[in-house]
């Protein structure tokens, strides 16, 4: 029987790159499958994973009806056992409404990969309705984490560097992108001022320091935010006895 999977989890946690796996693993035991993808780091048309690995796919517009989709494309004869859904967080909520019926009634398997919520811990329309019918829900193992050290939960958006929580819920950027390295002379500007443009970043935090809105640029450690006990340990020296 056919499910509607929905895998979930922060930024640079491996969805992408599982959403490949999957498919390779599929296509090696002579399954057809179907590519989508919305707004890929690579560009339209791709599922690109940060390893390296990228595949063509087919961009998902506002319009796109995957319902359409599917009878066009069985109509003309093709076989489709299942259909990977990548970034399936900009999916509208009709659409998400389309693949649990291509679920149902066409029995396709669909495996969908998307970020739970945003900069602002918001849940996605598309991540939204996906929990609400998905067969399942699936957390994935590989953790991000935190500039801390601790499991990353939240998704954070900076300006040149520096965390925001308003704005709107799509913006271009991506977790590689640090504002230190591309702040800098305009290219082929001899005058050496910098960009006028802001530059839009993400990491990914764990809940108490994007509550705290520190990143890695303004809490550069751990340590150095960390409040000393309250004694002076000058005194403590002090009442060292003296050895001779």
């Amino acid at each position: 029987m056919a499910e509607l999977l929905f895998f979930s989890g922060t930024m640079d946690c491996g969805k992408s790159t599982l959403a490949l796996q999957m498919d390779h693993n599929h296509k090696a035991r002579g399954r057809r499958g179907l590519l989508f993808s919305s707004h890929d780091r690579a560009g339209e048309s791709m599922i690109s994973s940060r390893l390296g690995l990228q595949v063509p796919a087919v961009e998902v517009l506002p319009d796109t009806d995957f319902w359409a989709e599917m009878t066009v494309r069985q109509t003309m004869g093709a076989r489709i056992d299942y259909v990977i859904c990548d970034e399936a967080q900009f999916y509208t909520e009709p659409q998400i409404d389309q693949l649990a019926r291509v679920v149902d009634e066409m029995d396709i398997d669909v495996f969908s990969f998307g970020i739970t919520s945003d900069f602002r811990t918001r849940l996605f329309p598309g991540s939204r309705r996906l929990i609400e019918l998905a067969d399942r829900v699936q957390v994935l193992q590989v953790e991000a984490l935190c500039w801390c050290g601790k499991r990353a939960t939240h998704n954070a958006r900076t300006v040149d560097g520096v965390m925001v929580v308003e704005g709107d819920q799509m913006m271009v950027g991506d977790v590689d992108q640090q504002a230190d390295a591309v702040i800098g002379p305009i290219p082929g500007n001899t005058s050496g001022a910098p960009s006028a443009d802001p530059v839009i970043g993400y990491e990914t935090l764990c809940r108490r320091h994007h509550m705290r809105r520190q990143t890695s640029r303004t809490s550069p450690s751990l340590h150095a935010h960390q409040m000393p006990l309250p004694f002076d340990q000058r005194q403590g020296s002090a009442a060292a006895p003296a050895r001779g």
